[in-house]
């Protein structure tokens, strides 16, 4: 059951009294995250556990404000232009788990359970939590610094949960780094990280199974490119979890892609399965300009032969993070705006953590889009 009630005044939290308050230290950084990282899902668990229309939640600003226990309490606020007589103030409303919280690591658990809920609901995609098994084929370099991975996996199955796509740009898979840290490597080195996101690339059907291309950016001594680095031809990797993309807002209007190194594999196969009408301006970032060399056989599998997509590279020299390059970014977009007078009506990238987190803010004030119109997400953070 969902509850619902105004928040005008104090009278309004009355009924937090019905839940158990969360005393965890991190919750705060974790509400924090999911109103910069995952707004669309709360849109989305606004539109499926209320009575909201499309229209009263895509007019206001939905933010979470609390987390309990037992529910979620998300907070709806009319803009200016939408406050009436009947809707002058906020809502809130308070959206249950699926069983309480007892520890903080439930609440990852937890969460995840109420979006593939609320998904299901909606006929969405959602997050899987399912182990798939593949073997690798073989590894090579496809740019300076960008290491493919070609596996093999199971035969593709529409009907079964472990169904592999091949049609979908940015489906990533949560990879079981620790599955592969044998005790023959140094007893001095230690696993600093269990788990890594990687895109899948490509996939496609074949005799043997379903192929597929990872493809993983090599930048220093990571816990993620160590692993891919060890891997040998018959080697087995397992994957915990796969996350969908979130581009369905690309299919029509004037698009702009913006990529890192980390994201370049996202891009790339969006392009390839383009369909909208428009090619879109695609703006790449790399250290090193050996890189860019990734998109050079890239093509647009599009029915419309004659369109072609911009590509805009950027060379940094240096680490792509933090809000310096996100200020680059945007300088760069708007000396291009003015000798290309393009209407940019959607946005799509991915890149490090605070350089996502200043950009989204620069890409709202130059180009004035709504929320679920710029997506903007993070791939990795520096520290």
């Amino acid at each position: 059951m969902t509850h619902s009630l105004s928040s005008l005044n104090h009278a309004g939290y009355d009924q937090t009294n019905l839940y158990t308050p969360l005393k965890f230290p991190e919750i705060a950084s974790a509400i924090t995250h999911i109103n910069e990282e995952h707004y669309d899902e709360l849109i989305g668990f606004l539109t499926a556990f209320t009575t909201l229309s499309s229209e009263d939640i895509g007019e206001s600003t939905v933010q979470l404000v609390d987390i309990y226990a037992e529910v979620i309490v998300l907070q709806i606020q009319p803009t200016d232009a939408k406050k009436t007589s009947t809707q002058s103030s906020d809502q809130t409303f308070f959206i249950p788990f699926t069983a309480p919280i007892t520890q903080f690591s439930d609440l990852n658990t937890q969460y995840i359970l109420l979006k593939q809920k609320a998904d299901k609901k909606l006929g969405k995609k959602t997050i899987k939590l399912t182990t798939q098994t593949f073997v690798v084929q073989d590894s090579y370099k496809v740019s300076q610094n960008m290491l493919r991975l070609e596996l093999i996996g199971p035969t593709i199955d529409t009907s079964s949960n472990n169904a592999i796509p091949v049609d979908e740009a940015g489906y990533a898979y949560l990879f079981d780094l620790a599955h592969n840290f044998t005790s023959a490597k140094s007893d001095n080195t230690t696993l600093t990280r269990a788990h890594c996101y990687y895109t899948l690339r490509k996939a496609w059907q074949a005799s043997d199974g379903v192929r597929a291309w990872v493809d993983v950016f090599l930048h220093g001594n990571t816990p993620g490119g160590d692993w891919a680095r060890s891997l040998q031809a018959g080697d087995t990797v397992l994957s915990k979890r796969e996350f969908p993309e979130k581009t369905a807002h690309l299919q029509d209007g004037q698009a702009l892609l913006i990529a890192d190194e980390t994201s370049m594999p996202t891009v790339a196969r969006l392009l390839e399965l383009w369909e909208n009408p428009i090619p879109p301006l695609v703006i790449c970032v790399t250290q090193d300009a050996a890189d860019q060399a990734y998109f050079d056989e890239i093509k647009m599998m599009t029915s419309q032969t004659d369109i072609q997509f911009t590509l805009m590279p950027v060379i940094t020299g240096k680490v792509n993070s933090g809000k310096t390059l996100a200020i680059l970014i945007d300088d760069i977009l708007g000396k291009y705006l003015t000798t290309h007078p393009l209407q940019i009506e959607k946005v799509w990238g991915a890149m490090e953590a605070g350089t996502a987190k200043a950009l989204r803010g620069l890409i709202q004030q130059r180009l004035g889009l709504e929320r679920t119109d710029s997506v903007i997400k993070v791939y990795w953070r520096h520290d």
